[in-house]
């Protein structure tokens, strides 16, 4: 059984919120460049989800879910996972996202409702956001299953909110993972709240990683607002999956510093004092401090890394503002092969209709 947060064998962090190491270091983690990149990946994250607020707020895109205070753990599974792995995600993992190659335009067409923001360039077999609560977890123990048929060794990857463990459809999804010894890596983002219920009124368990223990396979918990943690524990966990392990949990602890979505206002449920004491492990702050203290990133670096992300992000927001919107009858074009009769009269309907006013 999983213990305790506070028992150091269940609870993997190799840097602390101060930016110092407490213990020996993995050993992509020696190697400046590749922390770098992580760390831009971070930043890019949070610029893009500024971004899109900021889009949200003008009326230009529709409600979106940040993933302020996140990026580390979102970022280190786009870094362990392998091109021709699967993923499955909510609605919140744009660091994810932006790690498989998810452009920045695709996203921001499918937060402002355009369904070609789903038809992705690069990791074509990766689901789209989930916006139901654990309904992509059976999806993704479908495509574990696929992968096991076909005698594969990539991965599936489900990542779901704490909230999400309280539902039938991820622990069905993860109770037959276990019982057919599936391809599947199952990672809580634990951010402390579904919406506006905390974890502490979810579940009495003690822990959420030891609810694998029910399905015969282990759990484990790691710093979520650590990137190397993080990035060590998914890529040891996706090393065993690949090489027949059997399916595999991982709670990351991290915490949301913002509202659930643009559609609510966490301060009416949500102490600020309590936020306030979470930005002190804000992972993005963590992974700089001690990029400056062992590495040497300097001051410079640090300008070039912001104008550079802003760059990207801008770029990005006026080709989604220049895009011409979806004709209103594409609704009918990704339903069925071939349309049924009558929905094939209201597309034509809506056709005539759009003939007539423009």
């Amino acid at each position: 059984m999983v213990k305790s947060p506070k028992d150091r064998d269940s609870f993997s962090q190799f840097i602390d919120k101060d930016g110092n190491v407490v213990q020996p270091l993995p050993a992509f983690a020696e190697d400046r460049e590749t922390l770098v990149s992580l760390y831009r990946a971070m930043v890019l994250t949070r610029s893009f989800d500024a971004k899109a607020i900021a889009l949200q707020r003008t009326g230009r895109l529709g409600t979106y879910p940040s993933s302020l205070g996140q990026e580390a753990v979102g970022v280190a599974i786009g870094h362990a996972m392998r091109p021709d792995d699967i993923f499955a995600g909510t609605y919140r993992e744009h660091a994810v996202q932006l790690m498989r190659g998810v452009s920045m335009l695709e996203m921001y067409l499918f937060w402002g409702g355009d369904e070609r923001g789903n038809n992705y360039a690069v990791p074509i077999k990766d689901f789209p956001p989930s916006i139901p609560i654990g309904s992509h977890a059976p999806h993704s123990v479908g495509a574990a299953l696929a992968i096991k048929l076909r005698g594969e060794k990539n991965a599936s990857v489900c990542v779901f909110g704490d909230g999400a463990t309280s539902k039938g459809d991820v622990y069905e999804a993860m109770n037959i993972a276990g019982v057919w010894q599936l391809p599947v890596l199952f990672v809580v983002n634990n951010n402390q709240w579904a919406i506006s219920v905390p974890r502490s009124q979810q579940s009495a368990s003690l822990t959420l990683a030891q609810k694998a223990t029910a399905c015969g396979f282990d759990g484990e918990q790691v710093d979520g607002n650590d990137v190397v943690a993080v990035r060590h524990t998914i890529g040891c966990a996706l090393d065993r999956i690949r090489s027949g392990g059997g399916p595999h949990l991982v709670e990351a602890l991290t915490y949301r510093l913002t509202d659930h979505t643009t559609a609510d206002d966490a301060s009416r449920y949500r102490d600020e004092k309590e936020v306030s004491t979470y930005w002190k492990s804000d992972p993005v702050v963590r992974i700089r401090k001690y990029l400056t203290a062992i590495h040497g990133w300097s001051s410079d670096e640090e300008e070039k890394l912001l104008a550079d992300s802003n760059k990207k992000v801008e770029a990005a927001a006026v080709e989604y503002l220049a895009t011409e919107p979806q004709a209103p009858e594409s609704i009918f074009d990704y339903l069925y092969q071939e349309l049924p009769a009558d929905f094939a009269e209201q597309r034509a309907a809506i056709i005539e209709k759009g003939n007539k006013i423009g």
